[in-house]
């Protein structure tokens, strides 16, 4: 592949950018709660249970990969990963942003260990659906995800649950507890047909500048496991290349997501449905996220946005009122900046009208070669409905606290 563009993330300075990666883990968890409501519309929870499992098996093992390789913590061998190797790749995946999914890690050796979710956030926002809901999730969805996650580490790791919900008695503490053992005796695990289809995508192949060793900070996550990663300990080029990467990350979801959506649709117009109201849904409140913690305005919302990022992924030129996209990687696997251009303004919109609720955007060119410009109106825009529907989650209004970052040692 050519040489990467710069990223977009660069000229952020290393302390927003400290920032910024814990925001953009936590919005790639919120791409579910966007998604998920019109899957259960459309096909009814159990089909909406099925999507979530083929989506997170099909790119979680492709993404953890990614990031084990940029931060320096695959195991030498491909496949030999220990569980310090699992839990820092937790640490840094979308499935479980810090605090929000507040995961709390045991090293017992390298084969043995535990974590449990002081709080999660995925359950709160899911308990008061009722039992059924909960059971789809912690049961039905954990299982198999959890392990395909552990697999891109271990084939040997078998995730197992001590406790879960439903929470018995309600309020019961820590929300869920699990074991991760590896095994030379367990069976292999089995990876989703769909995996291998993810991983012929470009955003799966997508190579990024390497992170320079030089400069202050934690050029790798090498050392020790610690409780709570502190991404301000970080230098400037790491967090630019985690940015990158978890961008990736929620490029990956989406596309295993239209594929699982497609496997159930009626028609193709089905599927561009169903993927546009997620689009629009996580488009606007990953911009008010953005927006809220760095000030930005809304050019600078969308050139920090995911859905224009990485920009080796997603190839736009941006000016002080205007983005102008082109062909890139991103088109070529259908992936979400294909749903926008002339007459599909409105994952746009959501970002503006995010920052700004009278700005809104005029679309022209053609569907792969377009210039969306900034135009602001007398009156404001409502909440799109996709928007409204993802503001249930309570990670929309989430608040980062301080966290001391301690070495773990096995015990």
């Amino acid at each position: 592949m050519s040489a990467p563009l710069v990223s977009r993330y660069q000229d952020l300075s290393r302390e927003q950018l400290a920032v910024l990666v814990p925001e953009l883990l936590l919005i790639g968890q919120l791409i579910d709660r966007s998604g998920m409501a019109w899957c259960i519309s459309a096909f009814g929870r159990e089909e909406m249970a099925q999507i979530a499992i083929e989506e997170w098996s099909a790119s979680s093992p492709i993404y953890t990969r990614r990031m084990q390789k940029a931060l320096g913590y695959a195991p030498i061998t491909p496949g030999t990963g220990d569980v310090i190797t699992i839990f820092k790749g937790l640490q840094l995946d979308i499935g479980a942003p810090p605090q929000f999914m507040d995961f709390r890690y045991t090293v017992h050796d390298l084969w043995h260990g535990e974590f449990h979710l002081d709080h999660c956030g995925a359950l709160m926002d899911v308990e008061p659906m009722g039992e059924d809901y909960v059971r789809s999730m912690c049961h039905d969805i954990e299982d198999p995800t959890f392990d395909a996650t552990a697999v891109a580490s271990n084939p040997k790791a078998q995730v197992r649950p001590i406790h879960r919900p439903p929470r018995v008695p309600a309020d019961r503490s820590p929300h869920c507890a699990w074991t991760v053992i590896i095994d030379e005796g367990y069976p292999d695990a089995q990876s989703t047909p769909a995996l291998a289809l993810i991983q012929a995508t470009l955003a799966a192949r997508i190579r990024l500048d390497p992170i320079d060793p030089e400069g202050d900070g934690n050029a790798d996550y090498t050392g020790p496991l610690v409780s709570d990663l502190d991404f301000a300990a970080f230098s400037h080029s790491a967090l630019v290349r985690i940015a990158d990467e978890v961008c990736l990350q929620m490029h990956l979801l989406n596309l295993a997501f239209v594929v699982a959506v497609a496997k159930r649709a009626e028609s193709p117009e089905q599927v561009h449905e169903i993927a546009t109201k997620q689009l629009v849904g996580i488009a606007g409140v990953a911009a008010g996220r953005i927006h809220q913690a760095l000030g930005t305005d809304a050019i600078e919302t969308l050139a920090l946005h995911p859905l224009l990022n990485p920009a080796a992924y997603v190839t736009a030129r941006l000016e002080s009122d205007s983005v102008a996209v082109s062909t890139s990687p991103a088109y070529a696997d259908g992936a979400w900046i294909s749903l926008c251009g002339p007459g599909a303004e409105r994952p746009l919109q959501a970002i503006v009208q995010a920052v700004d609720p009278y700005l809104d955007v005029v679309v022209s060119g053609s569907d792969a070669e377009w210039t969306a410009t900034l135009v602001r109106r007398d009156e404001p825009a409502p909440d799109a409905e996709e928007v409204a529907v993802t503001r249930f989650s309570s990670g929309v209004g989430f608040a980062f606290e301080p966290r001391r970052s301690l070495p773990i040692t096995p015990v």
